[in-house]
């Protein structure tokens, strides 16, 4: 069984589905999730993205996985993509249930990520932002929201890129219109402090599959790769020619058959 799980502020319907598909048609079960506060998931602070939190319920989804019928609990896997591909490696390191991990494009760094996206003339004004929230949190007021994407580039968005702004305005229209472009100043914070791949030497012996954007700038390929070299055996690296959002569209076939075919590896 493969549980998969998307990532900053998306939903399972920006094409989960269609790597679970994949995965099913491979002969493996799949069990796909909306993070707490997102889509379909419950959660009583909406829209914020705390990445400890939504490891601890990724853990709870493989025990409600270990109590389905006809699920071996003695072969899991996990998939994460983007910040869930982080994720997957935290988890790996933590959960020995886990069994086979496959982490694409994944957030490797926070803190490194952080200052490749804020503009460093805009990292003070922004910190300042956040600080203005935890005190306003603390007095009662509703949490702070920004914009996931932007059609301006100069505009405050936690994913300040021109691709992330085409890909999740694009894939709203085509397949997941309870989508919402908006999440807590808070995320920015934990975003900023959260180091999965600090703990990537950690995962061994589970096998890990890491597939990587050569022309990634959103998660940016140097540092996932510098994670990977650090990743002990066993292991294996893909790489894709296209950006960050490319494994889901003309990457697709690649990304998912290589996932698919390393599950079957380790878990069939």
């Amino acid at each position: 069984m493969v549980s998969l799980a998307h990532g900053f502020s998306a939903v399972k319907e920006m094409h989960l589905d269609r790597f679970a598909e994949v995965f099913q048609a491979a002969g493996l079960a799949a069990l796909v999730h909306d993070h707490r506060g997102f889509g379909a998931s419950d959660g009583a602070i909406r829209q914020e993205v705390d990445p400890e939190q939504q490891i601890r319920d990724w853990r709870d989804a493989l025990t409600f996985a270990e109590s389905l019928s006809g699920i071996d609990a003695a072969r899991l896997g996990v998939w994460g993509s983007s910040y869930a591909g982080g994720h997957v490696l935290a988890l790996a390191a933590r959960d020995r249930r886990i069994k086979c991990a496959v982490s694409q494009v994944p957030m490797a760094s926070g803190a490194e990520n952080a200052r490749r996206l804020i503009r460093s003339d805009m990292l003070g004004p922004t910190l300042a932002l956040v600080d203005q929230d935890r005190r306003a949190r603390l007095a009662g007021t509703a949490p702070g929201m920004l914009p996931v994407v932007s059609a301006d580039p100069t505009a405050p968005a936690a994913l300040p890129t021109a691709d992330s702004h085409h890909w999740f305005t694009a894939t709203v229209a085509e397949r997941a219109p309870t989508w919402r472009n908006e999440v807590t100043l808070r995320s920015l914070d934990l975003f900023a402090g959260y180091e999965p791949a600090a703990q990537i030497r950690w995962i061994s012996p589970t096998p890990l599959l890491m597939i990587v954007g050569l022309a990634d700038h959103l998660t940016p390929s140097d540092l996932a790769l510098a994670a990977y070299a650090r990743a002990l055996e066993p292991k294996r690296l893909v790489t894709l020619a296209g950006g960050h959002f490319d494994a889901y569209g003309r990457d697709f076939g690649v990304a998912s058959g290589a996932a698919a075919a390393w599950f079957r590896e380790h878990l069939m």
